[in-house]
Order: structure tokens, then sequence, then C-alpha cells
């Protein structure tokens, strides 16, 4: 799979199970920030509710829904104005019908509350930093509110603010209108919208030490619930990995472990999927096939997708994306930023050839629900061949030689990150919610 550096060269292979030294230490509840249930309970009603997009008929849920392992089973995903969850979703209808498809896959929750996360979403456009003297580097930049608990708590409030995935359109909306205006705007009157409603009031109140009266709550105290909820519900490390990683060496069965030799030998796996987590959190090119609108700059002329660059602008940077943990894979997918390969197999098999696995790569392998009005720009950045041939010469992997049956053991070992317990979390979708909105 991925080498990125000179000295991954020197990996050797393994012919029976990796050496201990090259496994990492067992991941515990240790690693984890604490959570406060009080906290996580309000998180997990606000997750699921429709209040905070500005029309009012999406929330976080909608593309991060429990029964698609906190994803949407999309390539890219139908955001404000679809409807339906998951595979199923549509683009809506009539004058609310989407715009535009949500530039990049939707990433995954898990264990985004370990102590080590400081690097948010698939650029990094969010991290730890006194840049701005709120505590990280955002968007918002100098706007973002103070008293943001963890990066999972400040990623939280960029959804609401962006126009395809939950604000809606200018003019649809005082959310969208707001966020014309400028950012932070819009997160006061998000916030109004839920302390006034009087279950929410009084769980804010109880749930946190500073608030005595429901007026006090802020778009913060509501990030912070929501960044609880998400820390405490998708952490999960109970893998048929993670046991044999606690000792348990019957834990895996042979074609797996022979994968787990493979992805910490000649396989290269472990160069970037790495640590406890199974990821640098580090940036890297994988060449993946192009599609979609792009997450465009504001002079990007066309529909591409430059990756951590649009967040550094350094030309280094270009086309890299961050390395995504591995825990529970198999039930994320389609695979890459963009969504680009159905399955394990298909993503593997670029890792080991991403010329070949691109040159071969159809449009009929992204999970796209059908959306004639955006048909036109879908595919339309393949058709560019000087950026085609920019984003093929900037690569961070080699072509590894694995024959199928290897490359049939390495699935077995990324099938066997799958938690024990990653189907049956701690609070779940709730049945209803405090604004009586629908929940998907």
């Amino acid at each position: 799979m991925k080498r990125v550096f000179a000295h991954l060269a020197l990996l050797l292979c393994l012919s029976g199970p990796a050496a201990a030294a090259d496994l990492p230490r067992p991941l515990t509840d240790a690693d984890f920030l604490p959570v406060d249930p009080a906290q996580a309970r309000i998180g997990q009603l606000l997750f699921y509710d429709k209040i905070l997009s500005g029309n009012r008929n999406i929330s976080c849920g909608t593309c991060h829904h429990h029964d698609h392992g906190g994803t949407d089973g999309l390539s890219l995903g139908i955001g404000e104005g679809g409807a339906g969850v998951g595979p199923e979703r549509t683009a809506g209808l009539g004058a609310n019908r989407i715009k535009k498809r949500i530039p990049r896959n939707a990433p995954a929750l898990w264990n985004l509350g370990h102590r080590e996360i400081e690097v948010m979403f698939h650029d990094g456009r969010l991290s730890r930093s006194d840049l701005f003297g709120n505590g990280f580097n955002t968007p918002a930049e100098e706007w973002l509110p103070e008293g943001l608990a963890t990066p999972l708590s400040a990623q939280a409030l960029f959804p609401l603010t962006a126009q395809f995935e939950m604000a809606g359109n200018p003019a649809e909306n005082e959310i969208a209108g707001a966020v014309h205006d400028r950012i932070d705007a819009a997160w006061p009157i998000l916030a109004k919208r839920v302390r006034v409603i009087p279950a929410y009031g009084q769980l804010f109140v109880d749930a946190f030490d500073h608030i005595d009266t429901p007026e006090e709550v802020t778009i913060v105290e509501i990030a912070n619930a929501l960044g609880a909820f998400m820390a405490s519900e998708w952490r999960n490390h109970d893998s048929p990995f993670d046991r044999y990683l606690s000792g348990d060496r019957a834990a895996l069965a042979p074609a797996a472990e022979a994968g787990m030799a493979l992805f910490y030998g000649k396989a290269g796996c472990a160069g970037c999927h790495s640590g406890p987590l199974l990821s640098d959190q580090g940036f890297h090119a994988l060449g993946l096939p192009a599609f979609g609108p792009g997450r465009t700059r504001m002079f990007d002329p066309y529909a591409r997708d430059v990756g951590r660059m649009g967040e550094t602008n350094r030309l280094s940077d270009a086309y890299r994306f961050r390395t995504p943990m591995l825990r529970n894979v198999a039930l994320t997918g389609p695979y890459g930023h963009n969504g680009a390969y159905p399955t394990l197999e298909s993503m593997v098999r670029h890792h080991l050839n991403p010329a070949a696995a691109r040159a071969a790569w159809t449009p009929e392998m992204a999970k796209l629900p059908d959306v004639p009005w955006l048909a036109a720009v879908d595919f339309v950045i393949r058709a560019d061949d000087r950026e085609m041939a920019r984003q093929a010469a900037v690569l961070d992997i080699t072509p590894v030689a694995l024959s199928d049956g290897e490359v049939a053991e390495l699935v077995a070992f990324l099938n066997a990150l799958t938690g024990k317990t990653a189907k049956t979390r701690p609070l779940g979708r709730p049945e209803t919610v405090p604004s009586g909105l629908a929940v998907d």
C-alpha cells in the first residue's frame, strides 16, 4: 500500500505474524479525552435535530447515520435539499432540490475523541493552534468563538454554515443570509433557535456548570455537546486486532493474521497507517480518480480538488489528503477522499498500482445518486488532460506486487479491524428530538 519516503523501502516481508516491535500498542479508554455523559446526551439529540440547519431539513446524522457506520454510504453526499438517508438518498425536487453535490466523501467519526487528534477534515483545514487566539486554526480564523473544548467540537460548527451541507442557499433562510455576511453571524441565530426550546434549555442548565439560565447558552455549548457525543458514541477499539494487541493471539483468523503480516511488512501499509490509531495524521497523494465538483478555491476556474494545498497554499501540498484511521473501515465505504472505490479490495488494489487502477477506473464505480441537472459537472474534470496529468504526477505511493491471495489476506485483516460492538453504540439514534422535527 502506501510508501511515502525512501526509508520505507527498508520494510521487510514477514513470512509469519508481524513482529511485536512493529505492532502498535493497544488502545485503552485512557487514550481518549473525558466526556460528560449529560453533555453527550444533549449532543445526541442535536446530532439528529434538523433545527441546526438553515431550512430545518437536514441534520448531522443525515450524512453520519448510525445505520451506515457514521457515514452515508455515498461517494459524494447529497446535502441540503435532498431527501432520505444513506445510499437511497435522493437529490430533492423543484426549487428545493440540491444545487451541488458535497465535494468530498463524508468522513468517518470513529475514535476522533482520541487525545492525539490535532487535525480535522480531509485537507486539515482545522487544527489546534494559537494563531488566532481561540485555540484553533480554522476557516473562521479570529471569528471562531473561544471556549471550544476539542477539535471535534470546533469542527462541528462548520457543516452548520456550509451552504450545500446544512445552511442552505442565500435568500432561503436567515442562516444562509447571515453566513453570506460573515461566518460567525449565523452561530448566534442557531444558538437562539436551540435555547428557546424549553427541553433543550433545561438540559443545558443541568449539564453545564456555568450555565444558570437557558439565555446563557451559546453556540460554544452546542458545539461542545456535539463534540462530547461524537467522541463517546464513536469510540471503539474492541476488534479482533485490538484483542490480538492485548495478548489474545487466537483473536485473528489465519487469513487476517497473514494480512497483518503483509500490512506491517512488504505491503508497506504501516508506513502511513501507523501508531495506535492506524494513521500518521499526515497528508499523502494517492492519485485517486478525479470526479465531482471538487472543493474549489475562490480562484479555481473549474471543478478540481487540490487537497491540502487548498489550506496551506503550498504547491508541495497539492493533491495530498489526510491519512484516514482504519478501525471499522469495513463499515464506512466507499473509500478515498471522494469515495472513488466501492470496496476494500478495490481500494487496496489502487494502493498497489495507482496508475493501473486509475486507468481502469470507470464512473460506474462511484456511488452517486442520479442528479440529471448536475451530470455535466460530475465528470467534467476528467476531460482536462493537463489537470489529469498534474494529478497523476503527484504520487506518494509506489507499486507493490502482491498475489490475489495476498490481496485477499490484506482485506481479511482490514475486516478484522471491525469492533465487536461497532454496531451497538452507547446512545444510538433518538426516536424523537426536542424541536419536534422528523428524525432521519
